[in-house]
């Protein structure tokens, strides 16, 4: 099986549950701690730019149990037990666009979003920004579709159609406008 369509997550793998202020408590399924209103695990969010400035999004498999076919940001997912997030990053940017990448970690935040009786994410989230290193291969098996886009047009888009997104995305796009602009401008233009 070639890199564009390998299988790289399950819903049985282990993700690192935490307290509010990040210290590993336990450990359950992928599964488990997305069930209901889920359980607070640790996780990542990547925003890749090119270097022309524009942001690398994704759009989630219509396999997805939780928002497919939503937009979102560059890559995302979760530390496996015994994983940091320095190694799991580099794994799943591996796993799901096929490039590495530098990354620099700008903030972390919990929050938690139901996508109806599907389940829900209940996280607390690492984000990074980086540069996109090599040419973007889209895992299929992960992501339907992959695009690069301005600030101005992402910011157009979110508010014309904010319903196309996940809701990690849209509050930490608003945090890292506010709040960390100058991080932000480091990568985007």
């Amino acid at each position: 099986m070639n890199d564009q369509h390998r299988v790289v997550s399950s819903e049985g793998e282990e993700l690192i549950l935490v307290n509010v202020d990040d210290e590993e408590i336990d450990y359950r399924s992928k599964a488990v701690c997305h069930d209901g209103d889920g359980i607070l695990h640790r996780a990542f969010s990547l925003f890749l730019f090119d270097d022309d400035g524009e942001l690398l999004l994704q759009q989630r498999n219509a396999g997805k149990r939780l928002w497919p076919c939503f937009w979102s940001n560059s890559c995302c997912s979760h530390p496996r037990r015994g994983e940091t997030l320095e190694i799991a990053t580099q794994r799943r940017l591996s796993d799901e666009l096929n490039i590495g990448a530098s990354l620099e970690h700008v903030y972390h935040f919990c929050y938690q979003a139901s996508f109806g009786e599907a389940g829900s994410e209940n996280e607390l989230c690492h984000v990074y920004l980086g540069r996109v290193d090599g040419d973007v291969r889209p895992n299929e098996s992960e992501i339907e579709s992959v695009r690069f886009v301005s600030r101005e047009a992402l910011d157009s888009e979110l508010e014309l159609k904010p319903q196309q997104f996940t809701p990690w995305f849209k509050q930490e796009w608003a945090t890292l406008n506010k709040d960390y602009a100058e991080a932000l401008a480091r990568y985007a233009m």
